[in-house]
């Protein structure tokens, strides 16, 4: 199985939650009242599907094979104003960063961003009432009660878009694996041909003083992504959630680096134009075969106004500068 094979970033799931129990038309009897008045308790609420964040899963691979995710019914209320039990409660756990969709519609409901964080999915149905509620003056002994409400039944889409503090953005072959096999403890697949990386990687990047952020290295990036190219919108979403994105373009690259880093923003905000507004930073990666002369004339073609830095994940060049620009980013 190939490295990171088992992130599943996207699961469709056919949710039902528990149906009330009815409520109880009970009239109170016992060996000294014959004819007592009602009694009847409520029926219980039927079982929620829920949702709960921890941040100990990167991955919906847990929920990849359970198609149907069924809560169970609330109990019938009792006699002496007894209320039935609530119907157990599904409780899904997710990663952080899990949006929460209608199937159908399309619609987003919520998202989980907080460890320990719990949403309602898709609600129980209410109990029903005991006949106790309707006694009045002119009926004072009820023979009815409410029958408990049905639950619902509905497909629903968890889809996950990956929370990191700084995101790696760069075509294929830009360095980005290797940075983040350099900084973090993180191990992605590394080799030279398009697609290396499938799927997003993340790293714990330790900064000074036992500080931390977390990197993640998102799939690189093809001309054309935006309209579902190559491997597209599946990856570009995982951007929309970084906080700094960390453009990332090679020292040989046959463009220059400004129509290069050009090309990138233009895949990513023809994707989503907000994307525009996040702190931006470019790491000139492979950096190593530069002399100061050179490195001097390729920074009259950098892109304006957006901070730089040269640096070299083999042999180490400038990693903890770059770490102190972007810690500068995530904390401005």
């Amino acid at each position: 199985m190939a490295q990171g094979s088992n992130f599943v970033d996207y699961v469709k799931v056919c949710c039902r939650s528990g149906h009330g129990g009815a409520g109880s038309a009970h009239l109170h009897r016992d060996k000294h009242t014959a004819t007592g008045g009602p009694d009847g308790g409520d029926g219980g609420r039927g079982g929620h599907i829920i949702l709960k964040g921890t941040s100990n899963l990167w991955t919906l691979l847990h929920l990849k094979y359970r198609k149907h995710i069924i809560a169970s019914n609330g109990e019938s209320g009792g006699s002496s104003l007894r209320t039935g039990a609530t119907g157990r409660d599904e409780i899904l756990e997710v990663p952080l960063g899990t949006i929460a969709k209608d199937a159908e519609t399309g619609e987003v409901l919520f998202d989980i961003t907080e460890d320990g964080e719990t949403k309602i999915l898709v609600p129980g149905g209410k109990g029903g009432l005991g006949n106790w509620h309707f006694k009045s003056p002119t009926q004072q002994t009820p023979r009815f009660s409410q029958p408990g409400m049905p639950g619902k039944e509905q497909w629903m889409v968890l889809e996950l878009k990956v929370l990191a503090d700084v995101g790696l953005v760069g075509f294929p072959n830009a360095g980005k694996s290797t940075l983040l096999s350099v900084v973090s403890a993180a191990k992605p697949e590394i080799a030279n041909y398009p697609f290396t990386t499938l799927v997003p990687n993340l790293g714990m990047v330790s900064y000074r003083d036992n500080r931390s952020f977390v990197m993640a290295d998102i799939p690189g990036i093809i001309e054309g992504a935006s309209e579902g190219k190559g491997l597209g919108y599946r990856f570009l979403r995982h951007i929309e959630r970084n906080s700094v994105l960390l453009f990332m373009v090679p020292a040989d690259t046959d463009r220059t680096i400004r129509e290069e880093y050009a090309i990138l923003l233009n895949e990513l905000t023809a994707y989503n134009p907000e994307l525009a507004d996040k702190p931006k930073l470019l790491a000139i990666t492979k950096s190593d075969m530069l002399d100061e002369e050179l490195e001097k004339e390729m920074e009259q073609e950098l892109p304006e106004a957006v901070p730089y830095i040269f640096i070299s994940s083999v042999t180490g060049k400038n990693i903890l500068p770059l770490k102190d620009m972007i810690w500068k980013a995530i904390n401005s």
